[in-house]
């Protein structure tokens, strides 16, 4: 599984690369229904780029990112200060008597500072950082999609709800922010052969057994640990990589756009290291085919998915 990615969310970097059009619609409803209490977590590089808006749209966008983000830094300078002041309270009672509870509460207000300090210098950074455009399932991204013919933009959801399906399958299916190959005429048969959507990645990030990173057997009454592996391919290069997307609505719901990313059977060294899946980038020349789908002829798509770029997946533990 998939359980994070590197993106690309740059929007001008897709027109460039693809020639794609941001749906600015859909980033415009994206982040007003959040700057009205959605929860939609949206990375900081997919705000950072409308940092320079060039059209009435996106200076519209940029408002709207800069309210919410001027809203939080109220809510978090409030929290600081209520932290800050329970932290005192505990140190003055230490310095009388050590108790569980006050050392307890000294550390959990001196972490939630910290915590919170970091969300702070977050919002306020200007320097872009790796971690910007890092997405987890619930998180959004630019996907492309084909639309009349042209390539299009839109921001979804990594966790797909297909259309039709109630809400409460994000809580009752999980893990579908993937979609297995050898299930894609079974649970995803709505939107194979039919809605095809390609994710910009750069590298991805798997939860592995360490005992499986290296390759050998647990000792008698060891504990297994789990260990987060980046993946990089090589040479260096962004990934196309497979999707299925879907637009679901619902009377009084707003419309959610979301997308699940392809996975298959694990290239060698990505197995070596410890996974059993792995996303399919496909290769650019099959772009076009991919998002114009015919689900009459599901042996074509199959094809693109085996027909796929081939790096070689360097890794490392993750930061």
């Amino acid at each position: 599984m998939c359980y994070s990615a590197q993106i690309q969310a740059d929007y001008r970097k897709f027109v460039r690369m693809f020639g794609a059009t941001m749906s600015i619609k859909e980033f415009a409803r994206l982040f007003f229904e959040r700057a009205e209490g959605s929860k939609a977590k949206i990375p900081k590089a997919m705000e950072d780029a409308f940092s320079e808006a060039q059209s009435d749209a996106e200076r519209e966008v940029k408002a709207l990112i800069d309210r919410f983000n001027a809203e939080q830094v109220t809510k978090l300078e409030q929290d600081l200060f209520k932290l800050r002041a329970r932290l005192a309270d505990a140190e003055r009672s230490l310095q009388t008597k050590v108790t569980k509870a006050t050392t307890e509460s000294r550390r959990i207000a001196t972490d939630k500072i910290a915590w919170t300090l970091g969300k702070l210098e977050d919002i306020r950074r200007t320097e872009p950082q790796a971690r910007d455009s890092r997405i987890f399932p619930g998180h959004y991204a630019p996907v492309m999609v084909m639309e009349n013919g042209q390539r299009v933009l839109k921001p979804m959801r990594y966790q797909c709800r297909i259309a039709g399906k109630p809400a409460s399958y994000d809580v009752k299916f999980p893990g579908t922010y993937n979609a297995r190959r050898d299930n894609l005429e079974g649970f995803w048969k709505p939107l194979f052969g039919y809605l095809h959507g390609i994710l910009v990645v750069n590298a991805f990030y798997e939860n592995v057994s360490r005992a499986k990173m290296e390759g050998r057997d647990l000792a008698e009454g060891e504990r297994d640990e789990n260990v987060v592996l980046e993946f990089r391919p090589n040479p260096a290069h962004d990934m196309l990589v497979a999707c299925l997307w879907s637009r679901w609505s619902a009377p009084g719901e707003p419309d959610l756009l979301s997308f699940a990313a392809i996975t298959d059977e694990p290239p060698a060294e990505v197995a070596a290291a410890g996974h059993d899946r792995c996303i399919i980038p496909i290769k650019p020349e099959n772009v076009d085919a991919w998002l114009n789908p015919d689900a009459s002829d599901l042996a074509a798509l199959y094809a693109i998915l085996d027909d796929r770029d081939r790096p070689y997946y360097e890794h490392r533990m993750a930061a």
